[in-house]
């Protein structure tokens, strides 16, 4: 009898020992809402790399493409589809989906993910091909005010980033030029440029660093309240006259359905900027002109983030209250970028 029930208990240990295996026992997949070869799927290779490393996840991540209508057709699908259990990640875009779900039309809002870490923060910039007669946005608004409408513009969807710049940059001027989002994302949107399709575009400055490196485009202008270190010969728009700010900066991470187990939750969120910091991802991100911003759980997404913002600083909802204009108040990044958002959309839409 005493060897029965020690063989049970033996059994027993062994089966706990199964069941309390710790996540993760397989690759975990990351699915990315745009196409091979732009921006957000460029990035979220190189944030990855370090996943498999004993320090780290411990095994790879591999990436999932899941593009259409401006990252609607992968969120959805995370939204809907993605099981609950840690192996199915979801890189985010914001505004882009914050802006999208205030439009609506889609099965997603900020209470459907939970966010995990954000990589990086990738402003928009204004682009013409290498032999365009454009070298100002100077020149892109002369020649908008001249041919109302006729100034075709790519990007890399509705209510994205670019899309949004491409509003503020129209009403600033006080024109009408003729946006086309592209059916394959950011890369489709710049091949369109590249290629004499379109006039110009409005597309990401990790992307437009590596074409003009290339030698395939220039770039005119940059969508933020200063230069960038990856451009620091190229001006705001601000600083050629149009009043165009920070809104449509990208913010990328990576995000898990809600309803994911809290132990997963917290593995992910302990080891996750940890990868994002990896000195091999560092390397890899300067070389491809892709800007680092580098945010834990706690200061992520729908989690307190350093902002100094004042609604009664912007009545419309729109302009924020920068560092250097007081101490920095706490408040959820996602209210945040959805009053930009919603400002974007019905002041520069209508």
């Amino acid at each position: 009898m005493k060897k029965i029930i020690a063989a049970l208990a033996v059994s027993l240990i062994g089966i706990s020992g199964v069941a309390k295996a710790e996540y993760p026992e397989r690759p975990v997949l990351l699915m990315i809402p745009y196409g091979a070869g732009g921006a957000t799927d460029f990035q979220a290779r190189i944030a990855t790399i370090p996943a498999g490393n004993d320090d780290m996840l411990g095994m790879p991540v591999a990436i999932i493409n899941k593009p259409g209508a401006g990252g609607r057709v992968g969120w959805n699908w995370f939204a809907n589809d993605a099981e609950k259990d840690g192996y199915t990640m979801g890189g985010y875009n914001v505004p882009h989906f914050i802006a999208q779900s205030i439009k609506g039309g889609v099965d997603y809002s900020t209470d459907s993910f939970e966010p995990i870490a954000n990589w990086g923060s990738d402003p928009a910039v204004f682009v013409v091909g290498k032999d365009s007669n454009f070298n100002s946005m100077s020149d892109v608004v002369d020649f908008a005010k001249a041919n109302p409408g006729k100034l075709t513009f790519s990007g890399a969807g509705l209510f994205v980033g670019h899309h949004i710049a491409a509003l503020q940059i129209e009403k600033a001027a006080g024109v009408k030029m003729l946006y086309i989002p592209n059916k394959s994302g950011g890369a489709g949107a710049m091949k369109a440029v590249i290629s004499g399709e379109v006039l110009a575009g409005v597309n990401n400055l990790s992307d437009a660093f590596r074409a003009q490196k290339a030698g395939t485009i220039k770039i005119l202008g940059v969508a933020d309240l200063e230069r960038n270190a990856f451009l620091p010969d190229v001006p705001t728009m601000m600083e050629q006259g149009l009043d165009v700010d920070n809104t449509s900066v990208n913010f990328r991470g990576v995000m898990v359905p809600k309803g994911t187990p809290q132990a997963v939750i917290d593995k992910l969120a302990s080891v996750v900027p940890e990868m994002f910091k990896h000195k091999r991802v560092a390397q890899k991100m300067k070389a491809g002109g892709s800007p680092m911003k580098i945010m834990n759980r706690a200061e992520d997404s729908t989690r307190a983030i350093a902002y100094a913002y004042s609604p009664a600083s912007f009545p419309r909802g729109f302009r924020p209250c920068w560092d250097h204009l007081g101490p920095p108040q706490l408040r959820d990044q996602y209210q945040y970028l959805q009053y930009q958002a919603r400002s974007a959309i019905l002041e520069y839409a209508t």
